[in-house]
C-alpha cells in the first residue's frame, strides 16, 4: 500500500512542489504504556473527524497530498494500526504536519481498548 502511496503521488505531482514523501507506521506495542503486557487492542475509529483532520491539513501551505489508512477491529500485537504518509515541498513543512496528523488521530479519531 505504501509503495503504492508514493508511486501515485511521484505520478501526481509537480517536482517543484514535492521534495519530501514522509510515511508512519504505527504498529501494536505488546506492552501498555504502563507497562503492563498486552495480548492486543480493539480499536475503532471516526470517519468524518479523520476527514475533516484531512481536509485542514491538506490546506497547509506546502502541503501536496496526505493519505491515511487506520486498521480497525481487533488487532494483534505486531499488527499494522495505521500507515500515515504526508507528501510536501520542504522536510520543514511536511514533518510537523505529519506529526499533527499523528497526535491527531491518536488524540481525536481512533479509540483504543488494550487486551490484557
Amino acid at each position: 500500500m505504501i509503495e503504492q502511496w508514493i508511486k501515485d503521488i511521484k505520478t501526481k505531482s509537480d517536482f517543484q512542489d514535492l521534495g519530501m514523501i514522509l510515511v508512519h507506521n504505527g504498529v501494536v506495542r505488546a506492552t501498555s504504556k504502563s507497562g503492563k503486557p498486552v495480548t492486543g487492542m480493539h480499536l475503532t475509529y471516526d470517519r468524518e473527524k479523520l476527514s475533516r483532520l484531512l481536509d485542514n491539513l491538506k490546506k497547509k501551505e506546502g502541503i501536496v497530498e496526505i493519505k491515511v489508512w487506520i486498521n480497525e477491529g481487533h488487532l494483534k500485537v505486531g499488527d499494522d494500526i495505521m500507515y500515515a504518509c504526508v507528501a510536501g515541498k520542504f522536510r520543514t513543512t511536511v514533518i510537523p504536519v505529519l506529526e499533527e496528523l499523528v497526535a491527531g488521530i491518536k488524540s481525536e479519531i481512533v479509540t483504543e481498548a488494550e487486551i490484557f
